[in-house]
């Protein structure tokens, strides 16, 4: 199944009520798994756009490991997700490390859920 779709589907299972389609940021840009950036588009039950709940996602590869950086899409005052072997919450406009926002746990599921999907086994 193409990657895009997973993608969108772990944020429909993770982030509900909410539908979500994705889109590369840079639509000329291979879809590689160790090395994607995209954004999470969100729409309500009636099929609106919701875009202020708009997520981007970037997959790159440090090492042997998978890493994730998610975050509102044009909130840079919102904190951000890295999720490596662990999640670490971090400032949006300083990158410093930050608590955990109230609404963190549907995101940090989502985190958890997209690296199982692109980590290779060991």
């Amino acid at each position: 199944m193409d990657l895009l779709v997973l993608i969108a589907k772990a944020a429909d299972v993770c982030l509900k009520p909410w539908s979500h389609a994705v889109v590369l940021i840079d639509p000329s840009a291979p879809e590689q798994i160790d090395d994607l950036h995209v954004r999470i588009e969100c729409r309500d039950g009636d099929g609106q756009r919701c875009s202020d709940q708009d997520l981007e996602l970037e997959i790159y590869r440090s090492g042997d490991e998978i890493n994730l950086m998610l975050s509102w899409w044009d909130q840079p005052e919102r904190p951000m997700l890295w999720h490596g072997r662990h999640p670490v919450w971090m400032e949006g406009a300083s990158g410093q490390r930050c608590a955990a926002p109230q609404d963190a746990a549907p995101l940090e599921a989502l985190g958890r859920r997209l690296r199982a999907l692109v980590q290779p086994a060991v």
